[in-house]
């Protein structure tokens, strides 16, 4: 298995280089997919987690032990970069250090950590309370001292936004940044002026969620990263993909009795077979094998 170490330091290369895009594995099949697709890397999200392994809403209901297993299982099949969602630490600042030292053994590069008090929401709904910027400092300090790697990227994300307003997003964004976070997340932003003032104010390395159906207007990657970002998250977009499409087939079964007209939307089994390696060997990149590059 590729260590932790050594996707941070890729991670931090790449974020160097470009605007890193991360799309949101559900598990590992999809992990293995983001991968062989050619993404440089990805994310784990705390909400598919909630949602898809769980079952549950995304309101602080897994734990640091789920998470985990979440995370090795997905690390164990890939070799690129994983940024996960660690939402508040599972604690106060000691829960925090042990939640970087726990994730960090299990194989990603970085975590993101929020300021919003437990039992966190979604970052796009109503009804979010913030923890103290001295608090969340605190954990921010806690999380610098816990990681191995230097390299281990420590981002802050801030629910300010939502609750208080973007001049008290740019100022906790600028405490965290002082208190040793490595990212700033400004989550819940509701326009492209937003982000960039953010950008503007801010600075460094910047964390964008382009997440459906939420306050945030669809950007395109390009545009973040003319704004000087340089991580766009897609976090639940393979799970509501994944979602409508099994349910359009469980319709189809339950009204046809057959999911025959749903082959050609399927992958075939010998597609499967060719992502999950069962001749011993990971599928290449794709788009490497196009455009003739080496292996991402």
């Amino acid at each position: 298995m590729i260590s932790s170490a050594q996707r941070s330091a890729k991670l931090r290369q790449l974020l160097k280089e470009t605007c890193v895009v991360l799309p949101g594995a559900i598990n590992a099949l999809s992990a293995r997919l983001i991968e062989s697709l050619g993404f440089d890397a990805m994310y784990l999200s705390g909400a598919v987690l909630a949602n898809s392994t769980g079952g549950v809403p995304d309101v602080g209901i897994m734990t640091l032990t789920e998470s985990e297993s979440h995370s090795q299982h997905i690390a164990r099949v890939t070799t690129i970069p994983i940024i996960a969602d660690a939402d508040t630490g599972f604690g106060e600042a000691d829960n925090t250090a042990r939640t970087v030292q726990v994730l960090e053994q299990a194989g990603v590069s970085g975590i993101h950590l929020e300021d919003q008090v437990f039992p966190k929401r979604c970052g796009h709904l109503e009804g979010k309370e913030l923890v103290s910027v001295e608090a969340f400092s605190e954990k921010i300090a806690a999380a610098v001292q816990a990681k191995t790697s230097e390299d281990f990227l420590l981002i802050a994300r801030t629910d300010a936004r939502g609750v208080i307003g973007l001049d008290e997003t740019i100022r906790r964004a600028k405490r965290y940044l002082d208190a040793g976070a490595d990212a700033i997340f400004p989550e819940g932003l509701r326009s492209a002026e937003e982000f960039a003032r953010v950008a503007r104010e801010v600075g460094g390395n910047l964390l964008a969620n382009m997440t459906e159906f939420g306050t945030t207007p669809y950007l395109k990657v390009e545009e973040f990263a003319a704004m000087g970002y340089n991580m766009v998250i897609f976090p639940v977009s393979l799970q509501r993909v994944a979602m409508k499409a099994m349910e359009d087939l469980l319709l189809t079964i339950r009204r046809d009795g057959t999911q025959a007209a749903f082959l050609d939307r399927m992958q075939t089994r010998q597609e499967l077979y060719d992502l999950l390696g069962y001749d011993g060997k990971v599928a290449a990149p794709i788009h490497t094998k196009a455009q003739g590059k080496g292996d991402a």
